[in-house]
């Protein structure tokens, strides 16, 4: 393999091994990416850790300002209302374009039943990651790449939030499992029911999942109740 072949395979994995290192909380919100650091731990030139560290701004993992450091995104609770809204906006669309096209939706289905096993199992990682499994299909369900795009570059950093902000809390899966029936609900009207009131109920969902997930990222906002199991 050529020099120029493999040039961006090391981009890319370099930029795999700098996102492994945001999800296991080595580089937490809001910490700065020093690239001659990182350039040292994976004995590369710093130009490469450079293009890795543009590729995963991107995808959204990064975020970089003028004439600064690039750094991990850090979401205020004001910022995940923000992308909760677009979020939902954009999700019914790909509901409303999915069930009118009678789209196969048994991605949705395995990614939904893999949600469950995980938390059946209290398998954080493994929940999340299904979870955004779920989003990403219901992305591809659409059939618009436009919307594809944009919905990967909205949830794959938002979901990597989710992941580090429950493991900071020490959330546990079990507040997940109202959810299930919700999930279950929107595959069933997709497939059965008029594509705008499978869109305004998908958009609806996402208003409800971002409630839930203030009490995941802001503990302190929670209501002081005992939660349903």
């Amino acid at each position: 393999m050529s020099p120029a072949e493999t040039e961006p395979l090391i981009k890319e994995h370099l930029a795999g091994q700098l996102k492994d290192a945001i999800v296991r909380g080595r580089l937490s919100p809001g910490q700065r990416v020093v690239e001659g650091v990182w350039a040292r731990e994976f004995g590369v030139a710093q130009a490469t850790v450079r293009e890795a560290i543009n590729l995963l701004i991107t995808e959204g993992f990064l975020e970089k300002s003028a004439g600064r450091s690039a750094r991990v995104p850090r979401y205020s609770q004001e910022d995940v209302e923000r992308i909760y809204q677009v979020r939902g906006a954009l999700e019914g669309l790909a509901a409303q374009l999915a069930s009118a096209t009678g789209a196969d939706l048994a991605p949705l289905a395995s990614a939904l039943d893999r949600m469950e096993a995980a938390a059946a199992r209290g398998e954080v990682k493994k929940l999340v990651e299904s979870e955004l499994a779920f989003h990403l299909a219901l992305a591809e369900a659409s059939g618009n790449p436009l919307l594809v795009e944009m919905l990967g570059r909205l949830l794959r950093p938002l979901f990597t939030f989710v992941l580090l902000r429950m493991l900071e809390t020490h959330e546990t899966t079990a507040s997940w499992t109202p959810d299930f029936a919700r999930h279950r609900e929107i595959i069933y009207l997709i497939r059965d029911s008029n594509p705008n009131v499978a869109g305004q109920f998908v958009q609806h969902c996402v208003g409800r999942f971002v409630a839930s997930a203030q009490a995941v990222w802001w503990p302190e906002a929670r209501p002081k109740r005992r939660r349903k199991s």
